[in-house]
């Protein structure tokens, strides 16, 4: 019950099959209020928050231990266990989407496939890599981040929602990140901009769906396709939607897409 709680997970549905959504970088548990409901008739549905973000337990955060997305992926695997599930359908967004594949190569068992959002093993380009920031491009973002998190936020949050069109996502995703710690949002940013791991994506077991948007400011197509092409057992879609949060901004093609992947 302490790590359910650490984690602030939430259970509803119901069915035999169990669907855990985790969300991204400063986000929480409710950016998925518009996706999570579709699948309640028929999956037992656990949500969670990861620790340093929305109502997890602020104070089970150290950054010395969550150095890394590791870290994450030990958590998850704790709720999992704590639930005495396996053959889990985990649906994560851009950080939680490495978050899953960490806990999916640890422990196989616990999960029937994985549902990747927008995922990016690596934000920094190199060499024949298209990561879509240079380093240079990452130590400014991260910089700026340190001087004046809430200026960041409002900067930012427009960008990674994308739809222009459509202010209110991006205030949405502001009020988001202006909800988290700013230390903690300072420290958990190095781990998620600065991590890479390319080299444990063809380790992935579980059958996966990389689902990309055709415009995405921190994950261009490039990442989406380059995550196609080196996990093992994974199906592609590139969706119409566009910008880094296609579960806020077009649930339902989210819905469809995740419908059609598990049935």
């Amino acid at each position: 019950m302490d790590v359910l709680r650490r984690n602030n997970v939430t259970l509803s549905g119901q069915g035999s099959r169990t669907m855990v959504f985790a969300h991204g970088y400063g986000c929480d548990l409710t950016a998925w209020r518009a996706v999570a409901p579709a699948f309640m008739n028929d999956w037992r549905v656990v949500l969670l928050d990861h620790v340093g973000f929305g109502g997890s337990d602020i104070s089970a955060f150290d950054p010395e231990r969550y150095d890394s997305l590791g870290a994450y992926a030990d958590d998850l695997l704790e709720v999992l266990e704590a639930l005495e599930l396996n053959d889990a359908v985990f649906v994560g967004h851009s950080m939680a989407a490495n978050v899953g594949m960490l806990a999916a190569i640890a422990q196989p068992s616990r999960f029937a496939s994985l549902v990747m959002v927008c995922p990016s093993p690596c934000f920094v380009d190199d060499a024949d890599y298209t990561g879509g920031f240079s380093r240079e491009d990452v130590d400014d973002l991260l910089e700026v981040l340190d001087a004046n998190f809430l200026g960041w936020s409002r900067s930012m949050a427009p960008v990674i929602m994308g739809n222009q069109d459509r202010p209110e996502l991006g205030t949405t995703l502001e009020s988001s990140f202006c909800r988290t710690d700013p230390d903690i949002a300072r420290a958990a940013a190095r781990v998620v901009f600065l991590a890479d791991h390319r080299a444990e994506v063809p380790r992935c077991p579980a059958r996966s769906l990389v689902l990309q948007t055709s415009s995405d400011a921190l994950a261009p197509v490039a990442v989406g396709e380059w995550m196609h092409q080196h996990l093992p057992h994974a199906e592609y879609q590139l969706m119409n939607a566009t910008g880094h949060c296609p579960h806020m901004s077009a649930p339902e093609e989210t819905i469809a897409a995740i419908r059609r992947f598990v049935a």
